[in-house]
C-alpha cells in the first residue's frame, strides 16, 4: 500500500478482513488480481455508478465502460478528477501504473495508455475491488 499519501478511511488489517470478503482483501488490501474473464463486472453495461468494494467512493461512470476484451472492466476515466490515485508499480518484472481508491488505499488495477477512446486510457479494474449502484 502506498504509505506517503494520507487516505480519508483508514483501518487494521483485521478490520478489512470482518468488512471484505476473501477474495475482496487478496485483490483490494494485497493487490492480487483476479483471474481475467472471471469477474462480475466485466461484460456488465447496466447504466450507473461503479463504487470502491471498500469504502463506496465513486469511482467510475458507466458512460465511461467500454469492452476492452482484455478480461477485466476498462474504464477511459475516473468519475472526478484526483478520485483515484496512481502509483508506479515495478512488481512481476514489469513496470506499471497501479490504480487505488484515492479515498482508502485500496489497489483497483492498474491504468494504461492504450485506450481505444479520446482519452486515450484503459484503467483496468479488478470487479472485486468494485460494487454497483444503479442508475435509478
Amino acid at each position: 500500500m502506498n504509505q506517503e499519501h494520507q487516505f480519508n478511511i483508514t483501518k487494521t488489517d483485521e478490520e478489512w478482513k470482518e468488512l471484505l470478503t476473501p477474495n475482496q482483501y487478496i485483490v483490494l488490501r494485497q493487490a492480487g488480481t483476479e483471474r481475467p474473464f472471471t469477474g462480475e463486472y466485466n461484460m456488465h453495461f447496466e447504466n450507473g455508478i461503479y463504487v470502491c468494494a471498500g469504502c463506496g467512493e465513486e469511482l467510475f461512470d458507466s458512460t465511461s465502460k467500454f469492452d476492452s476484451h482484455c478480461g477485466w472492466p476498462s474504464f477511459d476515466q475516473e468519475i472526478e478528477s484526483g478520485i483515484i490515485l496512481e502509483v508506479r508499480d515495478e512488481s512481476h518484472g514489469m513496470i506499471r501504473t497501479e490504480i487505488l481508491c484515492g479515498n482508502c488505499g485500496g489497489h483497483l488495477g492498474h491504468v494504461f495508455d492504450d485506450g481505444p477512446t479520446e482519452t486515450g486510457l484503459r484503467y483496468c479494474v479488478n470487479s472485486l475491488s468494485l460494487d454497483f449502484k444503479n442508475e435509478k
